[in-house]
């Protein structure tokens, strides 16, 4: 790596940049942040603000002490790389930058004050004791990348490939050299890794028959089994990560559906089922996050009318979980991730799910779902809706499938409906559409009446779907609180207590005395 390079680097997940004079104590919980997560190179002498080059020459007694940082500051130790890079300081006399390079730790690493940090994003951050017991948890063993291959050898690597790759990143070296020097590719002179074989193996599956990758697409909105089967299309990927992933996001475009219309300016314009970030990202997300520990079963995407479903084996890594994945990163494959970073398929490390989101909200689409069932977890992105029904018309939950509150599915699998077309369904009574009044005065809140409201209140589609939730999660005469919305719904305080201020300027709740401050009911069809 050059000076040109390290400038123009963005402080990031795996890079950050301090000045000459930063503190020793300060330098170990970065350096511990990079050990407890996906590893990382801090460049110091360069202004973390300015980037202005100061260079480390002139400072031998401070470049001495920050070295001895990861073995007097860390515990335990943290095993470091140094490297040198010539510039031209600030003051135009030739000098040095110093990289220090933090591999990826199967091990916890505390500072002096027994304190661990983690690196998100472009910050280092102080776990609480819950998060710490977490990452203990989860760094209990070694990586599953890093454990040697039974029976592989040199010859079951791809080194014409492993030639490309070490071009695009800029290693001077030979193949075989990379793999050796590099990220314990090969272990103990001879032993090739699971992430050389499953990144460089020239026939990855020999080893590993289900690191693969399996689309299925569905007609319809559910899987059917038996005389029923409802397949047409069952195609499975295999080779290299890199390879597997390149072809099922290519397969998902062609699979997918697309409406084109003339637009604007008699423009046409074509809108994709899924969008090219989010297609991508659930793909990459599976491969470079999947336990490849567990060997009985393959990744599996399934496509239905509404929906993909991703079924990744493994579990939430680290301590990410369902609350927090939105903003929390952490690789159980820190190799793959890397590996795939450098071709592109990851653009920020832990910026992916919070992009999706954003995504697919622009659109009025609910956030991604990611649950755990055994040791599979299963994510689920929402198609695009090109045919749009008023605000609220939503399809409630195929009575088949148990989704979380607030998860929209068509209802009617007999009835086959447009892409994204949401229809209001009474779980109990078929009723003509519009005429989802509801007959006892002893219920809640017409559907009818609440729908109007929320097409008028000028509020966004964010805020009008966790009104809707609501609606569907609070019961005849159930008495409820801004507290109570937060934990059903599992937002924050802020969020739950927006939603209770809207509902009382939409005028459709009343306080509930005699049973402590902030309690609400919804009104009645007599109240209303």
């Amino acid at each position: 790596m050059n000076i040109e390079q390290v400038l123009a680097m963005d402080e990031y997940q795996i890079f950050d940049r301090k000045s000459i004079q930063f503190a020793p104590t300060s330098l170990s919980d970065l350096i511990c942040a990079f050990a407890n997560a996906d590893g990382g190179t801090v460049a110091i002498g360069i202004s973390d603000k300015t980037k202005r080059i100061e260079g480390v020459d002139s400072y031998l007694s401070k470049v001495n002490e920050l070295l001895r940082v990861p073995i007097d500051y860390c515990n335990p130790t943290v095993p470091v790389e140094t490297e040198m890079v010539p510039c031209i300081n600030a003051d135009g006399k030739a000098d040095h930058v110093l990289l220090i390079k933090v591999e990826a730790s199967p091990l916890l690493h505390a500072n002096q004050a027994d304190e661990v940090f983690v690196r998100v994003g472009d910050k280092t951050k102080k776990l609480s004791f819950q998060d710490r017991l977490t990452l203990m948890y989860a760094k209990g063993l070694r990586y599953f990348e890093d454990e040697p291959v039974y029976g592989a050898t040199l010859e079951d690597i791809d080194l014409p490939f492993v030639t490309e790759y070490i071009h695009k990143i800029g290693y001077a070296k030979t193949a075989e050299e990379y793999l050796k020097q590099n990220k314990n590719f090969i272990i103990a002179g001879d032993k090739i890794s699971a992430a050389a074989i499953l990144l460089f193996g020239k026939n990855p599956q020999r080893f590993f028959p289900r690191a693969r990758i399996r689309f299925i697409r569905f007609d319809g909105v559910e899987a059917k089994v038996g005389k029923d089967m409802n397949v047409i299309k069952d195609v499975i990927f295999e080779g290299r990560i890199l390879d597997q992933v390149q072809k099922a996001v290519d397969y998902i475009k062609i699979q997918m559906k697309e409406r084109t219309y003339l637009g604007k300016d008699a423009v046409f314009v074509t809108e994709e089922e899924y969008g090219e970030f989010v297609r991508t990202e659930i793909v990459v997300n599976a491969a470079t996050h999947r336990d490849y520990a567990i060997m009985g079963t393959d990744i599996q995407i399934k496509m239905f009318d509404d929906r993909l479903e991703v079924d990744s084996p493994g579990s939430f890594a680290g301590m990410v979980k369902k609350e927090n994945i939105r903003y929390t990163h952490f690789s159980r494959n820190p190799k793959i991730a890397a590996f795939l970073k450098d071709y592109g398929f990851v653009k920020e490390y832990g910026e992916g799910v919070d992009r999706m989101c954003r995504e697919l909200n622009a659109l009025g689409l609910p956030d991604p779902t990611f649950d755990n069932n055994t040791f599979i977890l299963k994510t689920i992105i929402r198609s695009a809706a090109y045919e749009k029904l008023p605000v609220g018309e939503k399809e409630v939950a195929d009575s088949t499938q148990k989704l979380p509150i607030g998860e929209e599915k068509v209802a009617d699998s007999a009835q086959k409906l447009p892409i994204g077309e949401k229809k209001v369904a009474d779980s109990i009574q078929k009723l003509p559409i519009g005429e989802e009044e509801v007959a006892n005065s002893d219920q809640k809140l017409p559907i009818q009446i609440y729908k109007k409201i929320c097409q008028n209140t000028g509020y966004n589609e964010k805020a009008i779907r966790n009104l809707w939730r609501v609606y569907e999660l609070i019961e005849v005469n159930q008495i409820f609180s801004a507290s109570y919305i937060m934990k059903e719904m599992k937002c924050s305080e802020r969020t739950s207590r927006n939603i209770i201020s809207r509902l009382r300027e939409m005028e459709v709740i009343v306080p509930v005395k005699g049973k402590g401050k902030g309690k609400y009911r919804f009104k009645y069809k007599s109240e209303m």
